[in-house]
């Protein structure tokens, strides 16, 4: 039941990010220009993940940390899907494009905010204290 419930909250962030990315192309990129304002957009939409996670993290119900652990692999197995579905096939963008986003080395942030939705699962529970973040069982 977690799995399906995890499923639903990841639509809920994919809607919120979706939100979040036309706001960065209607106010951030005329102002900065786009790829300094897909870097900014990195940290906003990891608070917003944050925050729609936290709000929802009770109701995934998730009973262990191995299970919020899944929880926040499988939204970044998905996102990862759905950026490289909406990149390539609706928006007709390039390889080089899409992974420019994650590329370290030419100041891509993309995969730190991957990185921290796979913990948000965890971190939020500790923060609701549904599952004790230090706890021997998994």
């Amino acid at each position: 039941m977690f799995l399906l419930r995890a499923l639903l909250v990841w639509l809920v962030i994919i809607a919120v990010e979706t939100v979040n990315g036309i706001l960065r192309i209607l106010l951030l990129v005329p102002m900065i220009g786009d790829f300094p304002a897909r870097q900014i957009s990195v940290f906003t939409g990891s608070l917003l993940i944050f925050g729609v996670t936290l709000f929802f993290i009770k109701w995934i119900a998730a009973k262990t940390r191995l299970q919020l652990l899944i929880v926040g692999i499988i939204w970044v197995l998905l996102t990862i899907f759905f950026e490289i579905t909406l990149g390539r096939l609706v928006l007709n963008l390039s390889w080089d494009r899409i992974t420019e986003d994650y590329d370290i080395t030419h100041v891509g942030f993309l995969g730190f905010g991957l990185l921290f939705m796979a913990v948000s699962p965890l971190l939020a529970s500790r923060v609701r204290k549904t599952i004790p973040l230090t706890s021997s069982s998994t």
